[in-house]
């Protein structure tokens, strides 16, 4: 009997084996193996014009070259790539919590306004860049010719101004994901027991201390979440700043994974490219454990 059951478990391990296989191969071939091979291209010199024969061990150099601030470039990406999510996160979730509270509670058929606060974050990014391209033109955008018409007679370049080119851009980007955040927020209210509410009313409560003191903390967990993917997303930004700037003007629009592209596949500096991947990865990889650790202290589970 025990040779029986053993043999019968041998082989359900088999057939268990072999309904994986297709997915631990996949996963080998396109994550675990591209992430080792990314991992021991940053540590070498390489033009991958060359072929494989022109890899040079490089050691440490491309990290101590990326982390010196000899490379200005790689500074600029990386101070731009803070601000950008330090000013998007933020605002992306007070804007998207305010318009969900708002549609939730005094719109009136609110599944018309989340299909439509919801469409430019499925529509294509080339689509939606090339219309704010449009609408933001300094010559005859409707933008501008609305800032002349009332009185500014030099209103700003908006994506080619060094000025104002970034913060545009950061617009964009709210813009873009803000009906997913709205959509995740909304989903998070119809959580919320209205019965607090009422309570809150009898208690003569304002809306403001209602919303203080009953959705904040409750929404807290949709919060943290939008904020970590939030962070982890502004870090990743490409195609948009590809379109509607190309980094520039100068570099004033680079950030980290502009900058990746463009040592890899301008310059052909596949190591530098690689370790700026790893610091990049270890940087988001920080803030996400310094989340995770903080929001003990302020994210509420109920």
């Amino acid at each position: 009997m025990k040779k029986t059951g053993s043999k019968l478990a041998a082989k359900e391990n088999l057939a268990a084996y072999l309904f994986l296989l297709p997915s631990l191969a996949g996963f080998a071939f396109f994550i675990a193996f591209p992430i080792l091979s990314s991992f021991l291209l940053s540590f070498t010199e390489w033009n991958f014009l060359s072929g494989f024969q022109g890899i040079k061990w490089a050691g440490g150099d491309n990290f101590s070259f990326l982390l010196s601030g000899e490379d200005e470039w790689f500074s600029k990406s990386m101070w731009n790539t803070l601000k950008f999510a330090a000013v998007t996160v933020p605002a992306g979730i007070i804007i998207g919590l305010l318009a969900a509270v708002m549609i939730n509670q005094y719109v009136y058929g609110s599944t018309i306004f989340r299909v439509v606060v919801f469409i430019p974050y499925i529509s294509s990014v080339v689509a939606s860049s090339v219309v704010w391209m449009v609408v933001f033109q300094p010559s005859f955008g409707p933008v501008n010719s609305f800032l002349q018409a009332m009185g500014i007679e030099n209103p700003p370049k908006w994506f080619t101004d060094m000025k104002w080119a970034l913060p545009t851009v950061m617009a964009f980007h709210i813009w873009q994901t803000l009906g997913y955040n709205v959509l995740v927020f909304l989903s998070g209210l119809k959580g919320i027991s209205a019965e607090l509410y009422e309570a809150a009313t009898m208690d003569g409560a304002s809306e403001w201390r209602k919303f203080r003191h009953i959705t904040v903390p409750l929404i807290s967990p949709v919060t943290f979440f939008l904020s970590t993917m939030g962070i982890i997303g502004s870090f990743k930004v490409f195609d948009s700043i590809k379109i509607l700037t190309n980094g520039g003007p100068g570099n004033e629009t680079t950030n980290v994974a502009f900058y990746i592209y463009r040592e890899a596949f301008q310059f052909y500096r596949m190591g530098t490219a690689n370790a700026a991947a790893w610091v990049m990865f270890v940087i988001i990889f920080a803030v996400t454990l310094i989340q995770i650790r903080q929001q003990k202290k302020w994210v509420v589970y109920e």
